[in-house]
């Protein structure tokens, strides 16, 4: 009997060896993604708040709402 568990995961969840050679490569494939995404998203809101900050420390107040 299969659990619930075995149908609902994916290929890189399945398992490791000579016949899931494609699991584990899928497997590098995220890990490679999410090194390069991560960084990247964490810089454009470190420079998006720094922004932000200059902005309101030098508001001219005659210009603001």
């Amino acid at each position: 009997m299969t659990s619930i568990f075995d149908i609902t995961a994916c290929s890189v969840c399945m398992g490791s060896g000579k016949e899931h050679i494609g699991s584990v490569a899928a497997g590098y494939a995220m890990l490679v993604m999410l090194v390069i995404i991560l960084p990247m998203l964490c810089s454009i809101i470190f420079f998006v708040m720094r922004m932000a900050r200059r902005e309101t420390a030098n508001l001219d107040p005659a210009l603001s709402d």
